[in-house]
Protein backbone atom coordinates (compact mmCIF):
# COMPACT_ATOMS: atom_id res chain seq x y z
CA UNK A 1 0.00 0.00 0.00
CA UNK A 2 2.95 2.26 0.80
CA UNK A 3 4.78 1.76 -2.03
CA UNK A 4 1.55 2.33 -4.39
CA UNK A 5 1.13 5.61 -2.43
CA UNK A 6 4.63 6.58 -3.10
CA UNK A 7 4.51 5.46 -6.46
CA UNK A 8 1.18 7.42 -7.43
CA UNK A 9 3.07 10.85 -5.98
CA UNK A 10 5.95 10.24 -8.13
CA UNK A 11 3.85 9.76 -11.11
CA UNK A 12 1.91 12.26 -10.25
CA UNK A 13 5.07 14.65 -9.82
CA UNK A 14 6.66 14.31 -12.83
CA UNK A 15 3.82 14.75 -14.72
CA UNK A 16 3.37 18.18 -12.99
CA UNK A 17 7.17 19.14 -13.30
CA UNK A 18 6.65 18.38 -17.31
CA UNK A 19 3.55 21.26 -17.17
CA UNK A 20 5.93 23.69 -15.32
CA UNK A 21 8.33 23.06 -17.87
CA UNK A 22 6.78 23.56 -20.73
CA UNK A 23 4.58 26.85 -19.20
CA UNK A 24 5.52 30.32 -20.11
CA UNK A 25 3.22 31.56 -17.32
CA UNK A 26 2.56 30.34 -13.78
CA UNK A 27 -0.86 32.48 -12.98
CA UNK A 28 -3.63 33.04 -14.74
CA UNK A 29 -3.37 35.76 -17.69
CA UNK A 30 -7.68 36.46 -17.82
CA UNK A 31 -9.64 35.91 -20.72
CA UNK A 32 -8.68 37.01 -24.34
CA UNK A 33 -10.13 36.86 -28.21
CA UNK A 34 -7.63 35.02 -30.25
CA UNK A 35 -7.27 33.51 -33.63
CA UNK A 36 -4.90 33.01 -36.48
CA UNK A 37 -5.46 34.49 -40.22
CA UNK A 38 -4.64 32.29 -43.18
CA UNK A 39 -5.49 32.36 -46.90
CA UNK A 40 -4.77 29.12 -48.74
CA UNK A 41 -2.01 28.11 -45.78
CA UNK A 42 -0.45 31.41 -45.67
CA UNK A 43 -0.60 33.84 -42.92
CA UNK A 44 -2.25 37.53 -43.29
CA UNK A 45 -0.99 40.35 -41.99
CA UNK A 46 -1.62 43.98 -41.41
CA UNK A 47 -5.82 43.31 -40.37
CA UNK A 48 -7.56 45.00 -38.02
CA UNK A 49 -9.92 43.34 -35.66
CA UNK A 50 -12.31 45.23 -32.83
CA UNK A 51 -13.96 43.78 -30.16
CA UNK A 52 -16.87 45.24 -28.38
CA UNK A 53 -19.22 44.14 -25.28
CA UNK A 54 -22.83 43.46 -26.18
CA UNK A 55 -24.11 47.19 -24.79
CA UNK A 56 -21.49 48.32 -27.67
CA UNK A 57 -18.73 49.55 -25.59
CA UNK A 58 -15.17 49.31 -26.95
CA UNK A 59 -13.81 45.69 -25.52
CA UNK A 60 -10.40 46.14 -27.68
CA UNK A 61 -8.83 45.95 -30.87
CA UNK A 62 -5.84 44.26 -32.26
CA UNK A 63 -3.81 43.85 -35.84
CA UNK A 64 -2.60 40.37 -37.59
CA UNK A 65 1.02 39.73 -36.82
CA UNK A 66 3.47 38.66 -39.40
CA UNK A 67 2.06 34.71 -38.57
CA UNK A 68 -0.89 36.01 -38.86
CA UNK A 69 -2.03 36.03 -35.42
CA UNK A 70 -3.73 38.67 -33.42
CA UNK A 71 -5.29 38.21 -29.75
CA UNK A 72 -7.55 41.11 -27.44
CA UNK A 73 -7.81 41.01 -23.50
CA UNK A 74 -11.20 41.36 -22.35
CA UNK A 75 -12.50 42.12 -18.92
CA UNK A 76 -13.99 38.71 -18.32
CA UNK A 77 -16.39 36.17 -19.32
CA UNK A 78 -19.07 36.96 -21.33
CA UNK A 79 -20.75 37.40 -25.05
CA UNK A 80 -18.13 40.29 -27.23
CA UNK A 81 -18.78 40.86 -30.61
CA UNK A 82 -15.90 40.90 -32.96
CA UNK A 83 -15.56 42.86 -35.92
CA UNK A 84 -13.48 42.37 -38.89
CA UNK A 85 -11.97 45.32 -41.09
CA UNK A 86 -12.56 43.77 -44.48
CA UNK A 87 -11.20 47.06 -46.03
CA UNK A 88 -7.94 46.31 -44.18
CA UNK A 89 -7.69 42.80 -46.37
CA UNK A 90 -4.73 42.38 -48.50
CA UNK A 91 -6.02 42.64 -52.08
CA UNK A 92 -7.94 39.32 -53.75
CA UNK A 93 -8.35 38.14 -50.35
CA UNK A 94 -11.63 38.42 -49.00
CA UNK A 95 -14.00 36.28 -46.35
CA UNK A 96 -15.14 33.10 -47.43
CA UNK A 97 -18.81 32.99 -45.82
CA UNK A 98 -19.56 36.46 -45.91
CA UNK A 99 -19.52 37.38 -42.20
CA UNK A 100 -16.82 39.82 -40.75
CA UNK A 101 -18.85 40.13 -37.17
CA UNK A 102 -19.69 37.19 -34.99
CA UNK A 103 -20.61 36.89 -31.93
CA UNK A 104 -18.43 34.58 -29.32
CA UNK A 105 -18.96 33.69 -25.53
CA UNK A 106 -15.83 33.24 -23.40
CA UNK A 107 -15.87 31.44 -20.67
CA UNK A 108 -13.75 31.93 -17.08
CA UNK A 109 -10.26 31.67 -18.20
CA UNK A 110 -10.82 31.06 -21.56
CA UNK A 111 -8.66 32.31 -24.30
CA UNK A 112 -11.45 32.08 -27.19
CA UNK A 113 -10.43 30.99 -30.55
CA UNK A 114 -12.46 33.12 -33.39
CA UNK A 115 -12.50 31.84 -36.60
CA UNK A 116 -12.80 33.89 -39.75
CA UNK A 117 -12.33 31.89 -42.82
CA UNK A 118 -10.47 33.73 -45.86
CA UNK A 119 -9.98 32.80 -49.42
CA UNK A 120 -9.87 34.42 -52.49
CA UNK A 121 -12.35 37.03 -53.19
CA UNK A 122 -15.77 36.33 -54.06
CA UNK A 123 -15.31 32.59 -52.97
CA UNK A 124 -18.40 31.25 -50.50
CA UNK A 125 -17.72 28.19 -48.81
CA UNK A 126 -21.49 28.04 -47.13
CA UNK A 127 -23.82 30.31 -45.39
CA UNK A 128 -23.08 28.77 -41.74
CA UNK A 129 -20.97 30.81 -39.19
CA UNK A 130 -18.02 29.12 -37.00
CA UNK A 131 -19.89 26.62 -34.31
CA UNK A 132 -19.82 27.72 -31.03
CA UNK A 133 -20.50 31.03 -32.01
CA UNK A 134 -24.12 33.38 -32.57
CA UNK A 135 -24.41 35.78 -36.06
CA UNK A 136 -24.74 38.75 -35.80
CA UNK A 137 -23.92 39.10 -39.74
CA UNK A 138 -26.77 39.20 -41.74
CA UNK A 139 -27.49 35.18 -41.36
CA UNK A 140 -31.13 34.14 -40.51
CA UNK A 141 -33.27 32.58 -37.45
CA UNK A 142 -32.51 29.05 -39.06
CA UNK A 143 -28.41 29.41 -39.48
CA UNK A 144 -28.37 30.47 -36.12
CA UNK A 145 -30.48 27.19 -34.69
CA UNK A 146 -28.70 24.86 -36.62
CA UNK A 147 -25.71 26.08 -35.32
CA UNK A 148 -27.13 25.96 -31.98
CA UNK A 149 -28.47 22.73 -32.29
CA UNK A 150 -25.19 21.04 -33.53
CA UNK A 151 -23.39 22.69 -30.90
CA UNK A 152 -25.47 20.73 -28.74
CA UNK A 153 -25.28 17.92 -29.71
CA UNK A 154 -21.12 17.81 -29.91
CA UNK A 155 -21.30 19.29 -26.09
CA UNK A 156 -24.06 16.38 -25.26
CA UNK A 157 -21.15 13.80 -26.37
CA UNK A 158 -18.72 15.33 -24.14
CA UNK A 159 -20.63 15.19 -21.25
CA UNK A 160 -22.08 11.96 -21.98
CA UNK A 161 -18.06 10.16 -21.94
CA UNK A 162 -17.56 11.52 -18.27
CA UNK A 163 -21.35 10.75 -17.63
CA UNK A 164 -21.21 7.59 -18.74
CA UNK A 165 -18.28 7.04 -16.47
CA UNK A 166 -19.32 8.57 -12.94
CA UNK A 167 -22.39 6.67 -13.69
CA UNK A 168 -20.92 3.22 -13.69
CA UNK A 169 -18.52 3.68 -10.68
CA UNK A 170 -21.63 5.38 -8.56
CA UNK A 171 -23.50 2.30 -9.54
CA UNK A 172 -21.02 -0.18 -8.69
CA UNK A 173 -19.27 1.59 -5.26
CA UNK A 174 -22.20 4.05 -4.23
CA UNK A 175 -19.87 7.04 -4.57
CA UNK A 176 -20.45 10.49 -5.60
CA UNK A 177 -16.88 10.71 -6.72
CA UNK A 178 -16.64 14.97 -7.47
CA UNK A 179 -12.99 14.49 -8.37
CA UNK A 180 -14.39 13.05 -11.16
CA UNK A 181 -13.81 16.76 -12.80
CA UNK A 182 -10.36 16.65 -12.53
CA UNK A 183 -10.28 12.98 -14.22
CA UNK A 184 -11.66 14.98 -17.39
CA UNK A 185 -8.70 17.73 -16.84
CA UNK A 186 -6.63 15.14 -16.89
CA UNK A 187 -7.22 13.90 -19.81
CA UNK A 188 -6.57 17.81 -21.30
CA UNK A 189 -3.89 18.17 -19.62
CA UNK A 190 -1.68 15.24 -20.37
CA UNK A 191 -3.19 15.82 -24.40
CA UNK A 192 -1.54 19.47 -23.92
CA UNK A 193 1.86 18.07 -22.65
CA UNK A 194 2.32 15.54 -25.23
CA UNK A 195 1.17 17.50 -28.24
CA UNK A 196 2.33 20.99 -27.62
CA UNK A 197 5.42 20.23 -24.62
CA UNK A 198 6.49 17.61 -26.44
CA UNK A 199 5.75 18.02 -29.89
CA UNK A 200 4.10 14.95 -30.31
CA UNK A 201 0.68 14.65 -32.86
CA UNK A 202 -2.35 15.40 -31.53
CA UNK A 203 -3.98 12.24 -31.96
CA UNK A 204 -1.21 10.60 -30.95
CA UNK A 205 -1.15 12.61 -27.92
CA UNK A 206 -5.11 12.05 -27.44
CA UNK A 207 -4.43 8.05 -27.64
CA UNK A 208 -1.57 8.02 -25.30
CA UNK A 209 -3.71 10.15 -22.42
CA UNK A 210 -6.64 8.37 -22.40
CA UNK A 211 -4.44 5.27 -22.19
CA UNK A 212 -2.85 7.14 -18.87
CA UNK A 213 -6.59 8.34 -17.94
CA UNK A 214 -7.63 4.87 -17.78
CA UNK A 215 -4.66 3.64 -15.75
CA UNK A 216 -4.94 6.30 -13.83
CA UNK A 217 -8.71 5.27 -12.47
CA UNK A 218 -7.56 1.91 -11.92
CA UNK A 219 -4.30 3.23 -9.90
CA UNK A 220 -6.16 5.33 -7.87
CA UNK A 221 -8.90 2.53 -6.87
CA UNK A 222 -6.50 -0.04 -6.03
CA UNK A 223 -4.21 2.41 -4.04
CA UNK A 224 -6.91 4.70 -2.32
CA UNK A 225 -10.76 4.10 -2.79
CA UNK A 226 -10.62 0.64 -2.37
CA UNK A 227 -8.42 1.14 0.72
CA UNK A 228 -10.76 3.28 1.85
CA UNK A 229 -13.56 0.44 0.83
CA UNK A 230 -11.68 -2.29 3.40
CA UNK A 231 -11.76 -0.13 5.79
CA UNK A 232 -15.59 0.24 5.91
CA UNK A 233 -15.24 3.94 5.46
CA UNK A 234 -19.20 5.12 4.98
CA UNK A 235 -20.05 7.15 1.52
CA UNK A 236 -20.63 10.11 2.81
CA UNK A 237 -17.52 10.56 4.10
CA UNK A 238 -15.72 9.10 1.24
CA UNK A 239 -17.69 11.65 -1.15
CA UNK A 240 -16.57 14.83 1.57
CA UNK A 241 -13.02 12.92 0.59
CA UNK A 242 -13.46 13.47 -3.05
CA UNK A 243 -14.41 16.93 -2.62
CA UNK A 244 -11.19 17.50 -0.53
CA UNK A 245 -9.21 15.88 -3.27
CA UNK A 246 -10.57 17.69 -6.46
CA UNK A 247 -10.05 21.13 -4.64
CA UNK A 248 -5.94 19.56 -4.05
CA UNK A 249 -5.83 18.37 -7.34
CA UNK A 250 -6.86 21.22 -9.32
CA UNK A 251 -4.83 24.09 -7.47
CA UNK A 252 -1.75 21.75 -7.87
CA UNK A 253 -3.32 21.77 -11.79
CA UNK A 254 -3.10 25.30 -11.78
CA UNK A 255 0.44 25.70 -9.92
CA UNK A 256 2.07 23.92 -12.52
CA UNK A 257 -0.10 24.60 -15.82
CA UNK A 258 -0.79 28.22 -14.91
CA UNK A 259 -5.00 29.78 -14.77
CA UNK A 260 -5.39 30.74 -18.89
CA UNK A 261 -6.31 28.70 -21.68
CA UNK A 262 -3.94 27.38 -24.21
CA UNK A 263 -4.88 25.62 -26.97
CA UNK A 264 -3.15 22.29 -28.94
CA UNK A 265 -0.88 23.00 -31.38
CA UNK A 266 -2.77 20.54 -34.25
CA UNK A 267 -6.24 21.84 -35.86
CA UNK A 268 -6.56 25.20 -34.00
CA UNK A 269 -7.61 27.15 -37.41
CA UNK A 270 -9.91 24.49 -39.26
CA UNK A 271 -12.90 26.23 -41.71
CA UNK A 272 -16.44 24.78 -41.63
CA UNK A 273 -17.47 21.94 -44.23
CA UNK A 274 -21.27 22.93 -44.98
CA UNK A 275 -23.20 19.89 -44.56
CA UNK A 276 -26.99 20.79 -45.45
CA UNK A 277 -27.60 23.72 -43.06
CA UNK A 278 -24.96 22.98 -40.60
CA UNK A 279 -21.27 24.27 -41.07
CA UNK A 280 -19.00 21.63 -38.90
CA UNK A 281 -15.37 21.83 -38.37
CA UNK A 282 -13.68 18.52 -39.60
CA UNK A 283 -12.16 18.00 -35.98
CA UNK A 284 -15.23 18.12 -34.45
CA UNK A 285 -16.71 15.87 -36.67
CA UNK A 286 -14.12 13.06 -36.31
CA UNK A 287 -14.32 13.91 -32.58
CA UNK A 288 -18.22 13.47 -32.68
CA UNK A 289 -17.98 10.20 -34.40
CA UNK A 290 -14.55 8.56 -32.03
CA UNK A 291 -17.42 9.81 -29.16
CA UNK A 292 -19.88 7.63 -30.57
CA UNK A 293 -18.15 4.74 -31.17
CA UNK A 294 -16.66 4.57 -27.80
CA UNK A 295 -20.22 4.99 -26.15
CA UNK A 296 -22.16 2.87 -28.43
CA UNK A 297 -19.23 -0.06 -27.57
CA UNK A 298 -19.28 1.09 -24.14
CA UNK A 299 -22.97 0.54 -23.74
CA UNK A 300 -22.90 -2.89 -25.80
CA UNK A 301 -20.23 -4.68 -23.90
CA UNK A 302 -22.45 -3.79 -20.62
CA UNK A 303 -25.20 -5.64 -21.97
CA UNK A 304 -23.81 -8.17 -24.16
CA UNK A 305 -20.70 -9.52 -22.41
CA UNK A 306 -19.75 -11.58 -19.19
CA UNK A 307 -17.85 -8.88 -17.88
CA UNK A 308 -21.03 -6.08 -18.54
CA UNK A 309 -23.83 -8.88 -16.90
CA UNK A 310 -21.01 -9.33 -14.42
CA UNK A 311 -20.91 -5.49 -13.23
CA UNK A 312 -24.62 -5.34 -13.61
CA UNK A 313 -24.81 -7.89 -10.76
CA UNK A 314 -22.04 -5.92 -8.48
CA UNK A 315 -24.43 -2.74 -8.98
CA UNK A 316 -27.65 -4.34 -8.45
CA UNK A 317 -26.21 -6.50 -5.33
CA UNK A 318 -22.87 -7.03 -4.13
CA UNK A 319 -23.13 -9.08 -1.83
CA UNK A 320 -24.92 -11.51 -4.06
CA UNK A 321 -22.69 -10.89 -7.05
CA UNK A 322 -19.93 -12.37 -4.66
CA UNK A 323 -21.59 -15.20 -3.16
CA UNK A 324 -22.33 -15.94 -7.17
CA UNK A 325 -18.58 -16.08 -7.47
CA UNK A 326 -18.21 -12.86 -8.83
CA UNK A 327 -14.63 -11.35 -7.91
CA UNK A 328 -16.46 -7.47 -6.96
CA UNK A 329 -13.31 -6.03 -6.14
CA UNK A 330 -11.87 -6.86 -9.70
CA UNK A 331 -14.99 -5.57 -11.21
CA UNK A 332 -14.72 -2.22 -9.53
CA UNK A 333 -11.84 -1.51 -10.76
CA UNK A 334 -12.41 -2.57 -13.80
CA UNK A 335 -15.53 0.14 -13.93
CA UNK A 336 -12.61 2.73 -12.58
CA UNK A 337 -10.39 1.47 -15.47
CA UNK A 338 -13.19 2.20 -17.92
CA UNK A 339 -14.49 5.66 -16.14
CA UNK A 340 -10.57 6.84 -16.02
CA UNK A 341 -10.81 6.07 -19.91
CA UNK A 342 -13.84 7.66 -20.49
CA UNK A 343 -13.33 10.82 -18.77
CA UNK A 344 -9.84 11.65 -20.42
CA UNK A 345 -11.59 10.82 -23.75
CA UNK A 346 -14.18 13.75 -22.56
CA UNK A 347 -11.30 16.42 -21.57
CA UNK A 348 -9.56 15.83 -25.08
CA UNK A 349 -12.03 16.47 -26.92
CA UNK A 350 -13.00 19.57 -24.81
CA UNK A 351 -9.55 20.64 -25.17
CA UNK A 352 -10.10 20.73 -29.00
CA UNK A 353 -13.49 22.68 -28.74
CA UNK A 354 -12.96 25.42 -26.62
CA UNK A 355 -8.96 25.08 -25.12
CA UNK A 356 -7.38 23.63 -22.55
CA UNK A 357 -7.79 25.14 -19.00
CA UNK A 358 -6.86 23.94 -15.10
CA UNK A 359 -10.81 24.13 -14.03
CA UNK A 360 -11.95 22.33 -17.45
CA UNK A 361 -13.83 19.49 -16.03
CA UNK A 362 -14.67 21.41 -12.80
CA UNK A 363 -16.73 24.21 -15.30
CA UNK A 364 -18.56 21.00 -16.21
CA UNK A 365 -18.80 19.19 -13.39
CA UNK A 366 -21.98 20.14 -12.57
CA UNK A 367 -23.60 19.73 -15.90
CA UNK A 368 -22.42 16.12 -15.86
CA UNK A 369 -23.91 15.43 -12.74
CA UNK A 370 -27.62 16.86 -13.80
CA UNK A 371 -27.11 14.37 -16.83
CA UNK A 372 -26.41 11.52 -14.50
CA UNK A 373 -28.99 12.65 -12.09
CA UNK A 374 -31.88 13.71 -15.01
CA UNK A 375 -31.03 10.24 -16.63
CA UNK A 376 -31.30 8.41 -13.28
CA UNK A 377 -28.22 7.57 -10.98
CA UNK A 378 -26.24 4.51 -11.61
CA UNK A 379 -27.86 3.42 -15.07
CA UNK A 380 -25.55 3.88 -18.35
CA UNK A 381 -28.60 4.67 -20.77
CA UNK A 382 -29.92 7.11 -18.37
CA UNK A 383 -26.45 9.10 -17.98
CA UNK A 384 -26.51 9.16 -22.23
CA UNK A 385 -30.26 10.56 -22.43
CA UNK A 386 -29.73 13.09 -19.40
CA UNK A 387 -26.41 14.14 -21.21
CA UNK A 388 -28.43 14.97 -24.47
CA UNK A 389 -30.91 16.97 -22.67
CA UNK A 390 -28.83 18.96 -21.13
CA UNK A 391 -26.36 19.76 -23.59
CA UNK A 392 -29.53 20.34 -26.65
CA UNK A 393 -31.07 22.72 -23.84
CA UNK A 394 -27.96 24.52 -22.63
CA UNK A 395 -27.56 25.44 -26.55
CA UNK A 396 -30.38 26.05 -27.73
CA UNK A 397 -31.68 27.99 -24.43
CA UNK A 398 -29.50 30.97 -25.98
CA UNK A 399 -32.00 31.61 -28.82
CA UNK A 400 -34.26 33.50 -25.70
CA UNK A 401 -32.25 33.25 -22.83
CA UNK A 402 -28.82 35.43 -22.12
CA UNK A 403 -25.89 33.30 -23.04
CA UNK A 404 -24.84 33.97 -19.50
CA UNK A 405 -27.91 32.27 -18.14
CA UNK A 406 -28.05 29.34 -19.88
CA UNK A 407 -26.50 26.59 -17.68
CA UNK A 408 -29.02 28.09 -15.19
CA UNK A 409 -31.87 27.38 -17.55
CA UNK A 410 -30.80 23.30 -17.85
CA UNK A 411 -30.10 23.29 -14.26
CA UNK A 412 -33.76 25.00 -13.50
CA UNK A 413 -35.30 22.31 -16.45
CA UNK A 414 -33.62 19.69 -14.21
CA UNK A 415 -35.61 20.46 -11.26
CA UNK A 416 -38.54 20.78 -12.55
CA UNK A 417 -38.55 17.06 -14.26
CA UNK A 418 -37.28 15.60 -10.89
CA UNK A 419 -40.43 17.25 -8.85
CA UNK A 420 -42.76 14.50 -11.34
CA UNK A 421 -40.07 11.90 -11.79
CA UNK A 422 -37.30 12.14 -8.74
CA UNK A 423 -35.56 8.33 -10.02
CA UNK A 424 -34.49 10.42 -13.17
CA UNK A 425 -36.08 9.25 -16.84
CA UNK A 426 -34.68 5.77 -16.54
CA UNK A 427 -34.40 5.25 -13.20
CA UNK A 428 -36.12 3.04 -10.80
CA UNK A 429 -37.87 3.85 -7.78
CA UNK A 430 -36.22 2.95 -4.61
CA UNK A 431 -37.93 2.66 -1.19
CA UNK A 432 -36.90 4.68 1.74
CA UNK A 433 -36.79 3.91 5.23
Amino acid sequence: MRRAVIMLTAFLACVMLSFGLGATSAWAEGEALQGTLTNNGAPVAGVKIKASTQDGAPAGEATSDEQGKWSIPVTGPGTYKVDLDVASLPAGVGLTNNRPSLTPTVADGQARNVLFPLGPSGTTIGGGNQPGTNDSGGGSSFDRFADLLYSGLHFSLIIALAALGISLIFGTTGLTNFAHGEMVTFGGLLTFLFNVTIGMPLVLSGIISVAIGAAMGYFQDRAFWGWLRKRRTNLVTMMIISIGLSLLVRYVFLYFFGGESRNFADYNSQAGVQYGPFLIAPKNLIADGVALVVLAAVSFALVGTRLGKATRAVADNPALAAASGINVDRIIRLVWTIGGGLAALSGVILGTFQGVGFQMGFQILLLIFAAVTLGGFGTAWGALLGSLVIGLFIQISTLWIPTELKSVGALGVLIVILLFRPQGILGRRARIG
